[in-house]
């Protein structure tokens, strides 16, 4: 009979949610080298050297590697000889982690968890609750799987139940080109299939928590059906050509994972579920002896590599930037920027276009006209940090509000994450504005650019408040023109031209 403490579950909760924070896994870090070495492709390179520069500045400074720290999502196996130390349940003991950690005093986390999840959608401070699941198994140990998922990834999850006869590669490749770019490739599939709905979705996710081995497999072979499936994939995913941040190139995806369950004679089920750029879990167990204890990866592991933000980018001042200037911008072409915009996401969004809807005046200090809004719900500062990590959220969520936001507050430029619908383009050629990408999975990086912060409006929406960031050679992309030319479609297309492996429709 193993003995599990209260303090030493709680304590190896918060000491690995501060852990993933800051430290990418080192498997993926050597996959993203290898990736990034191969790639062809400009622009894919550069976001993939962006990504790893970030994630070795984030590990020296013990600072989120994305502004979205991601929802908790815990995987606990419970040796059924294991006793517990507590009056808490489990999901009260893990909470409780996750409060230490997302509060934590040298490196807070930003809270993202809101609730109810229909109606007020109140932010709860603390980034609980958890996502918990539990398996009894023999044994006198704990085995805790933990990943902080962030929402942009989250948020490009498939299901599907197929007919048992339908092909699951030819669903994959259909679907995954509807996921778009805002999941942050290159990343990790996990595919569950077979069981029941739920089933399926759990397996996907929990596949994610496993190392990238797929380099293992491709030098010695195939020795199963399943093992097969993931080579297949890996290759025809690629050949899609979506590359880096979906601005076309040859690394889609770094592994795929496949986990399986017998299910019904007359279903299929099957979930995709995406890994991002800011990939993010550890696991441990707890034996009765003590916290865990996670050993930090050396710097060495990193690749020795200088990125360089100024080679090839033009250099914007946005405190004089004018409609004419912005219409001689084109799809893929490298920025810097330097001068004042606004902050705003969903809420933000929300907010000032049922104010305009309602004819009233919006806030002092909100004055869109010739500007640019930036959709980015940062991370506290510490120390003397005048924002925290601050990377893109995904454009997407924000075209509900384009048309309106561009015709009637005078806006003339966007910066997010990934590509628009097709709505969004649209409105962006109708008014002649511009929409710039900036690399997802990069937020320390971007934050380095920003020098100053203050509040603006909305301060009751916190992170998703109304700020004014004043940056410096803030690097971005243009991903949509103000004539309509969208990258995210111009790049994967000659990309998968390039490749040119396998026919794939793209719907």
């Amino acid at each position: 009979m193993t003995t599990i403490r209260e303090s030493d579950f709680v304590e190896s909760i918060a000491d690995a949610l501060q852990f993933i924070s800051y430290y990418h896994p080192q498997d993926y870090i050597r996959a993203l080298t290898a990736a990034y070495e191969a790639e062809e492709s400009p622009a894919a390179k550069d976001a993939m050297a962006q990504i790893l520069v970030n994630s070795r500045m984030c590990a020296e400074g013990q600072r989120p590697i994305c502004q979205d720290t991601g929802m908790v999502v815990v995987f606990l196996k419970v040796g059924m000889e294991v006793r517990w130390e507590t009056d808490k349940s489990v999901q009260a003991m893990v909470d409780e982690g996750v409060r230490r950690a997302y509060t934590h005093p040298d490196n807070p986390l930003r809270a993202s968890m809101v609730t109810p999840p229909i109606g007020a959608r109140k932010n709860t401070r603390d980034n609980t609750p958890a996502i918990v699941h539990m398996e009894l198994v023999p044994g006198d140990s704990l085995e805790v799987k933990i990943a902080a998922k962030g929402g942009g990834s989250e948020n490009k999850s498939k299901f599907a139940i197929l007919n048992p006869s339908d092909s699951l590669v030819d669903w994959v490749l259909k679907t995954v080109p509807t996921m778009g770019a805002g999941w942050c490739p290159p990343g990790m599939l996990g595919i569950g299939v077979g069981g029941s709905a739920e089933q399926a979705m759990l397996m996907a996710k929990e596949a994610l928590m496993e190392p990238i081995d797929i380099h293992e497999l491709q030098q010695r072979g195939a020795e199963d059906e399943i093992e097969a499936l993931r080579l297949e994939l890996m290759e025809k995913v690629n050949a899609l050509g979506i590359g880096a941040q979906g601005l076309g190139g040859l690394a889609t995806v770094l592994d795929v994972k496949i986990h399986t369950y017998p299910t019904h004679a007359a279903s299929l089920p099957v979930a995709m579920i995406p890994n991002c750029a800011a990939t993010r879990h550890v696991e441990f167990t707890l034996d009765g002896s003590g916290p865990a204890r996670l050993e930090p990866p050396r710097l060495e592991d990193w690749p020795a590599l200088e990125w360089d933000g100024a080679a090839g980018a033009r250099r914007v001042d946005l405190d004089t930037l004018t409609r004419e200037q912005i219409a001689a911008w084109q799809p893929g072409e490298r920025l810097l920027l330097s001068g004042k915009l606004l902050t705003g996401r969903d809420a933000a969004h929300k907010r000032i276009t049922e104010m305009l809807a309602r004819g009233e005046s919006l806030p002092e200090g909100v004055d869109l006209t010739n500007r640019f809004i930036y959709y980015v719900g940062p991370v506290d500062p510490v120390g003397d940090e005048v924002v925290g990590p601050a990377g893109p959220t995904t454009s997407t969520r924000m075209d509900k509000f384009t048309e309106q936001m561009l015709a009637e507050t005078g806006l003339i430029g966007m910066v997010g994450k990934a590509e628009r619908g097709p709505a969004a383009v649209e409105s962006i050629a109708r008014h002649g504005a511009v929409y710039l990408m900036a690399v997802g999975g990069a937020a320390y990086l971007v934050a380095k650019a920003i020098k100053s912060s203050r509040l603006v409006a909305f301060e009751d929406l916190g992170m998703e408040a109304i700020r004014e960031f004043e940056v410096e050679d803030m690097p971005v992309t243009v991903a949509v023109d103000s004539r309509g030319g969208a990258v995210h479609q111009s790049g994967p297309a000659e990309w998968r031209a390039r490749i040119g492996k396998i026919p794939v429709e793209i719907e």
